[in-house]
């Protein structure tokens, strides 16, 4: 498809990226009554999921994927998740593994490219909870996984009608090189000492599977993805990850309409983020690039956001 021309007007003092990602990230608040449920897995593990319902009986439902070691309370999915309750559609904000509160119960968690443990949400919704109708809905890591299922699939299940990814890293070896990158330090220490505190309990549950020393060790998220993502997850080292789990490749796949919004002033981005040959050969893919916005601060007034608004249009576009 073309690409599509963007409206988003951000108000003057939020079009500075640093500036809309860290309000949006640390600052923002929704209130939203959601109800846990905890999916066990076929591996022995499990997901919690948080619902939150229309009011009245829905047929259709959103599943909500987060960003790295994000949860199913940050602002970014309650919002979305708020406007579509208010909109006749249930929504599932997904805990990853280990992200609920609770450790995980296998030494492996999950990854950028870890797309069973969707599928398995997915058919929970279908087979256990008779939904008609699946919107995917995913920001950062959770838009690149989001969008790796439906290309990587011959089986995508026809309940599913449309996906949404916000702020993706659609070439996960460049945006990880981005991220070390002086300009986004702030962040690349925010996620890796997260990212190592998790990691430190992981240890104590499997000590045969990684010592203290080598989780000393990490200085860098990308130390992080060669002694831990990539040896957990069956990767030879962290390039062999991100190349493998990265979903630009899966793009010219896509059959289910699809929506990426990414930002030109999105600091964990690089050209490479931006599939423009992938949306204009793909009649199902659609690419959105607003000037502001930064990583998923889409604010523009009335406390809902850009990327809220623009998520339900496209839903409700493409599934009339």
């Amino acid at each position: 498809m073309p690409i599509l021309d963007s409206t988003f007007k951000p108000p003057f003092y939020f079009r500075k990226s640093f500036i809309a990602t860290v309000y949006s990230g640390l600052f923002r608040k929704v209130n939203l009554e959601q109800k846990r449920e905890r999916l066990e897995l076929a591996d022995g593990d499990f997901i919690d999921l948080d619902w939150s319902y229309a009011q009245q009986k829905s047929d259709k439902v959103i599943i909500l994927l987060s960003g790295l070691e994000g949860h199913a309370q940050r602002p970014y999915l309650t919002g979305t998740a708020k406007l579509f309750n208010k909109n006749g559609i249930d929504a599932i904000s997904v805990n990853f593994r280990g992200c609920s509160g609770e450790p995980n119960r296998k030494y492996y968690a999950y990854h950028s490219g870890a797309t069973e443990d969707l599928h398995a949400i997915i058919m929970h919704a279908i087979k256990d909870k008779k939904y008609a109708e699946i919107y995917l809905y995913g920001i950062s890591l959770g838009g690149n996984l989001a969008l790796k299922y439906l290309g990587e699939r011959d089986d995508v299940p026809s309940q599913i009608k449309a996906c949404i990814g916000i702020s993706v890293p659609c070439s996960l070896q460049h945006s990880a090189k981005r991220l070390h990158s002086f300009i986004n330090k702030p962040f690349h220490d925010r996620f890796k000492k997260r990212l190592v505190n998790s990691l430190r309990v992981k240890q104590s549950q499997f000590p045969e599977q990684i010592s203290e020393a080598e989780v000393d060790s990490i200085k860098t998220l990308n130390d992080f993805d060669e002694i831990y993502t990539s040896r957990a997850h069956g990767f030879k080292n962290a390039l062999d990850y991100y190349e493998k789990s990265s979903c630009l490749q899966f793009l010219p796949n896509i059959k289910v309409p699809s929506l990426i919004i990414n930002a030109l002033n999105d600091s964990f981005l690089t050209p490479e983020c931006f599939p423009v040959k992938a949306a204009k050969n793909n009649p199902n893919l659609y690419l959105e690039m607003p000037k502001y916005g930064g990583h998923v601060g889409f604010i523009q007034r009335g406390g809902v956001y850009y990327n809220e608004k623009r998520a339900l249009e496209f839903v409700t576009k493409n599934t009339k």
